[in-house]
């Protein structure tokens, strides 16, 4: 007979993911568990998907807000099934094709801006696009 629940080191191994970043996780709204009578952490096998699309998500570069808000709109009445699982999944495909504009945009121009090094705060398309610290005053806006 298969265990409904698993512990947070059956978790971990399974998932690969370790035990301290499951409970960053819990801690985060990103996955649950219950507590056992001798106050254990208990996860339904379930989080086991949960814990790969966080994983998946992260490796895309998906910030942890965007992974809570996707997961909350999963069903809590069912186990999500593949078809809840690639609904998710598709709406990262607008946020990958930015980034890929944002990350072709910043290779076309790194020769030329830390190329030529001057790294100018006024000029450099890298370190101020379109001089949007101006914005925040004189000196230095970073700092």
């Amino acid at each position: 007979m298969e265990t409904l629940e698993l512990s947070p080191g059956e978790l971990s191994r399974r998932s690969g993911v370790a035990v301290s970043a499951l409970h960053f996780y819990e801690r985060e709204g990103l996955i649950v568990s219950r507590r056992t009578t001798g106050n254990q952490r208990r996860y339904a096998r379930e989080t086991i998907r949960r814990v790969a699309f966080i994983r998946m998500s992260q490796r895309l570069g998906i910030p942890l807000a965007r992974i809570r808000e996707a997961l909350s709109t999963l069903p809590t009445d069912r186990v999500p099934t593949s078809k809840d699982w690639a609904r998710l999944s598709a709406g990262w495909r607008e946020d990958l094709d930015e980034r890929i504009l944002h990350l072709q945009r910043l290779r076309d121009n790194l020769s030329g801006c830390i190329g030529c090094g001057c790294l100018s705060l006024k000029a450099c398309s890298l370190a101020n696009p379109g001089d949007v610290l101006a914005q925040r005053g004189p000196g230095a806006a970073n700092l």
